[in-house]
């Protein structure tokens, strides 16, 4: 009897260190986070040649967004399709790794819509950073490969579910159930982005409504009597709630009282709405695409999303100089702020390079081809913003275009055109320069290749060349003027 009570005195020493130590570990999870101070938003921003690849905005209010790394993209996919929309950021409850899923989708490649829904790719692109500023390399997630007869993935979302401790990324899938083709929502689950369940079918409206666009939030005070409350583009926006993420939904109603639809009703015709809490307070926005009239984003408010009825329209917001097309808005720490708006906050001043030794020209691209010309027009064919480089930041810059952002001047075949960065080490290499005293006039500059260190960038017939430098004429061609 004796040894039977040690035994079980152990055993309950045990369970009480274990529950402690799994509270200690809870109470650490909800502490992690400094408070929030502002708001980092991910999107894409169109069909057009660099559009669908990643883009980064900032605000401190939630209503006026500022773009960062100066309007161009911050992480550009090559595999794949080589296009991502719809982004999806994720931060794991601890705020010590974070992750980015988008759709696997190029429309801007020539893909049509039609071939995109059915005979598309059935994988989502992922990225992961332990700092939101370095990130990985991108990496295909096939999620839909065990859906019969799944003709894509589009527009995922992923959420961390306390009850299960791990995550529930779900997406739309465009394939034939009961007789029925059409999308609907499916999900699995994972711990770290690699791995995953089964899939799972989530979301299915009735008859052969579709539905693409879903986002769930999480309201931890329970406002409005659910934890849980999700946004769906099923002809209307539909608002439902639930206390369980994985259990069942109630649905609260839609927004054509505000003459808002996704088509059904008319009215402003809307998709991708994105859930945003401003920080400190109950407040919350959902933010609307107005992609039928290409406004881009607008918001509706509520204080109480226990009812549809509580959302107001408003007009106090700037969207900033990009378009921005579905994504996902993240509060950040004052610590994630400044990391990064020390990335890609500062603005980089737009400069032009005038020619040494024909003073009224100046580098311009005109179909994607460098050459040097006078009375450039459009004057932005002709400003450039001299960034840190590509393949080096210490030392080297590339050079990015002012009308075309995330298009670099590049070398191929010792020949310059502008061309979108595709993320590949490459590519940053033939885009990247070390800028020196000029070859002509040390109170110019000229650019030293970085994959071609006895190689500088020089004119020649007025077109831009890679070449190496040995001629007093070469030294003329190679040196350029800086200007604003």
């Amino acid at each position: 009897m004796s040894r039977s009570i040690a035994r079980m005195s152990a055993l309950c020493t045990a369970i009480v260190v274990m529950v402690a130590g799994s509270t200690v570990l809870a109470q650490r999870a909800a502490v992690a986070l400094d408070p929030f101070t502002g708001y980092l938003m991910a999107h894409f921003t169109g069909e057009s040649a660099n559009g669908e690849q990643i883009y980064l905005a900032h605000s401190t209010n939630g209503l006026t967004w500022t773009d960062l790394n100066n309007g161009g993209p911050v992480l550009t996919s090559a595999i794949g399709t080589r296009g991502v929309r719809d982004p999806a950021l994720v931060r794991s409850p601890a705020g010590d790794r974070y992750w980015i899923v988008a759709t696997d989708l190029r429309i801007a490649s020539g893909t049509s819509w039609s071939d995109a829904a059915n005979r598309g790719s059935t994988s989502l692109v992922v990225w992961e950073s332990a700092d939101l500023v370095n990130w990985s390399a991108p990496r295909l997630i096939n999620v839909a490969a065990g859906i019969p007869g799944a003709g894509n993935a589009w527009a995922p979302e992923a959420i961390y579910n306390a009850a299960t401790g791990d995550y529930v990324v779900y997406w739309a899938t465009n394939s034939a159930r009961n007789g029925v083709t059409k999308h609907r929502i499916w999900y699995v689950r994972t711990s770290d982005f690699r791995s995953f369940t089964a899939p799972q079918l989530f979301i299915e409206r009735a008859g052969s409504q579709g539905v693409i666009d879903t986002q769930i939030i999480e309201v931890p005070n329970s406002l409005g009597g659910y934890r849980y409350y999700r946004a769906s583009a099923d002809g209307q926006i539909t608002i439902e709630a639930s206390n369980s993420i994985l259990g069942s939904w109630t649905t609260l109603g839609n927004l054509s009282h505000l003459g808002i639809s996704n088509g059904a009703t008319g009215g402003n015709v809307v998709e991708g709405p994105m859930w945003a809490q401003f920080n400190g307070r109950d407040e919350w926005n959902l933010w609307l695409d107005q992609f039928a009239t290409g406004r881009g984003y607008m918001p509706i408010s509520s204080t109480n999303l226990g009812s549809t009825q509580n959302f107001r329209t408003r007009t106090d917001y700037s969207m900033g100089a990009g378009r921005k097309r579905h994504g996902s808005i993240l509060s950040i720490t004052a610590a994630e702020q400044s990391r990064v708006l020390a990335r890609w906050g500062a603005s980089t001043p737009v400069n032009r390079l005038q020619s040494y030794n024909f003073q009224d020209r100046y580098v311009r691209h005109v179909n994607f081809d460098v050459r040097i010309d006078p009375n450039v027009n459009p004057a932005q064919d002709a400003q450039f913003r001299l960034v840190p480089g590509l393949a080096n930041s210490s030392g080297y810059v590339s050079i990015q275009s002012v009308n075309f952002p995330g298009y670099y001047l590049r070398q191929s075949g010792f020949d310059f055109v502008l061309a979108a960065s595709d993320g590949t080490s490459g590519f940053a290499a033939d885009a990247t320069f070390r800028r020196v005293a000029g070859l002509a006039d040390p109170g110019w500059s000229s650019f030293q290749s970085y994959s071609f260190p006895d190689r500088y960038i020089r004119h020649f017939n007025y077109l831009l060349r890679l070449d190496p430098i040995t001629t007093a004429q070469g030294r003329s061609d190679a040196t350029f003027r800086v200007t604003a």
